[in-house]
């Protein structure tokens, strides 16, 4: 057993890298930060669509997702897009994918249990640590608009509850009263109140500020050129600028988002992660006409795969989609378009003159469950592939991994 703290590594400075780097920095390591850009949270965990929301811990492995795709396939503005391309990556990854299918209902049970304790973790850090990240506490509202989806919902929310989540159905007149800002007509709705929203970005770079002052080195600015384990040791190569640096730990954890995949091979570990392209636009609501308009409760509309989320008075964060496209970041014109015409249809008196477009890369396992745990090598960790949750799940598979070097690295 050593008599020191143990010196470890973080790769990736996105949500999952920042909570655990604040997570291990709690439980006395000394800890390293490595992210290639030069501020926290510049990638995914930039715009997405802000909702804590446990409400959406099904898992995507289902037939029904598989026929929609194949349906959707020449639409280039369907909801969940597939380039037809092949590779052999996106081949086996949705291989996998459809093997999963058998553990759907498993699979959906235990990220609700994930999520709801998360969510326990994420309200206790915020607390600790005073962090601003326009947290709204208004519920989720998901609506459908016909009785097949709506049914869908309705087996959902038993699973859901399998794993401790209370959400209830609605009627369209409960829905409006809930949220009257809400044009349009609905089936249905399903609405969990525990549910919240809020800035990944304000969160994450809150966290990485906590991780400092509990002694976190940061190295912005740093990108991974090799990660080697001889089994005693993890030796981390970086360039800064022109500059390349070569450091020595005794472990690290892989949290890099959809560079994980590359990384853990260089270690001897696959991470069957692909990236799943998710689109945002950010409406500024520069009049007061606009703020009136815009919802305070945040919602989900599963028919579009849209959720929206209010951040603060002047902002309307509305995110979704799903595109198979590889490493492909462009903002496609035709892919932002449906989040704007929705705005303009469900929310009327909202103007859509200042709208951001953004697009991420959400890191994805073919089971849509995260990777969190040891690799074969000793000292090797990962809390990688949260795919569309990553602000959901962060702070416990954070407090996860942490716990698991805890046992496999004491100090």
């Amino acid at each position: 057993m050593k008599n020191f703290a143990a010196n470890m590594a973080v790769i990736g400075g996105g949500i999952t890298g920042v909570t655990t780097a604040y997570a291990l920095a709690k439980r006395g390591y000394a800890v390293t930060l490595f992210e290639k850009h030069r501020y926290a949270a510049m990638e995914t965990s930039f715009a997405n669509g802000g909702q804590f929301s446990v409400s959406n811990a099904e898992v995507w492995n289902h037939w029904s997702t598989v026929l929609k795709g194949v349906k959707w396939m020449l639409r280039s503005d369907a909801p969940l897009l597939v380039n037809p391309k092949p590779s052999w990556h996106k081949m086996a990854w949705f291989a996998e994918f459809i093997a999963a299918i058998p553990q759907y209902e498993k699979n959906t049970i235990q990220t609700t249990r994930l999520a709801m304790a998360a969510r326990q973790h994420l309200d206790a850090w915020a607390a600790e640590e005073g962090l601003d990240f326009d947290h709204k506490r208004e519920g989720i509202l998901h609506i459908y608009r016909d009785k097949g989806n709506f049914e869908h919902a309705g087996k959902v929310s038993k699973l859901l509850a399998q794993g401790g989540l209370d959400r209830r159905a609605v009627t369209p007149q409960e829905m409006r009263a809930i949220e009257p800002t809400l044009a349009g007509d609905y089936y249905g709705g399903y609405f969990t109140e525990s549910d919240t929203t809020g800035d990944i970005h304000k969160f994450s770079t809150g966290m990485a500020a906590a991780a400092e002052r509990l002694g976190v080195q940061t190295r912005y600015g740093h990108a991974i050129q090799s990660v080697k384990s001889d089994g005693k040791a993890v030796t981390i190569t970086a360039q800064d600028g022109g500059d390349t640096h070569t450091s020595v730990f005794d472990g690290v954890v892989v949290c890099a988002g959809t560079a994980s995949r590359d990384i853990a091979a260089q270690l001897g570990d696959r991470v069957n992660i692909y990236p799943v392209k998710g689109y945002s636009i950010t409406v500024n609501l520069d009049d007061a006409h606009s703020q009136a308009s815009a919802p305070m409760v945040s919602l989900l509309d599963d028919e579009t795969k849209l959720v929206s989320s209010r951040l603060g008075l002047g902002r309307f964060r509305v995110a979704g989609t799903a595109e198979f496209n590889g490493y492909n970041r462009d903002i496609r014109a035709d892919r932002i378009r449906p989040l704007v015409e929705w705005v303009q249809q469900c929310f009327p008196g909202v103007r859509t003159e200042s709208v951001v477009p953004w697009a991420g890369l959400r890191p994805m396992m073919p089971n849509l469950m995260p990777r969190v745990g040891p690799g074969k090598r000793p000292g090797v960790f990962y809390n990688t592939g949260h795919g569309h949750l990553g602000l959901t799940l962060s702070a416990v598979t954070a407090d996860m991994v942490a716990a698991m070097v805890g046992s496999a690295m004491p100090h």
